[in-house]
């Protein structure tokens, strides 16, 4: 591969979900369960399936809410 394959057009506004993918360091496989839950936004252009580069920054946004959200702390047993 070339240096080329790599660079990315940051004036895309509808990305491939490989180019997603890529954005997002994931598989291409993960990206299209992503998109298969409705975790990660999709749109179809005629038979063709393309992300908005803006729900890539949404889905990220998301991931990084619920992370931040204190997690529970376990119960402690009884003592006895």
């Amino acid at each position: 591969m070339d240096t080329a394959t790599h660079l990315i057009d940051p004036t895309l506004v509808l990305l491939t979900v490989e180019e997603a993918a890529r954005r997002l360091g994931i598989g291409r496989t993960l990206c299209f369960r992503l998109i298969s839950t409705g975790q990660l936004e999709s749109v179809p252009v005629g038979r063709l399936r393309r992300v908005p580069a803006d729900a890539l920054h949404d889905y990220v946004t998301r991931l990084r809410t619920a992370t931040s959200l204190p997690s529970p702390l376990p119960e402690r047993p009884p003592h006895g």
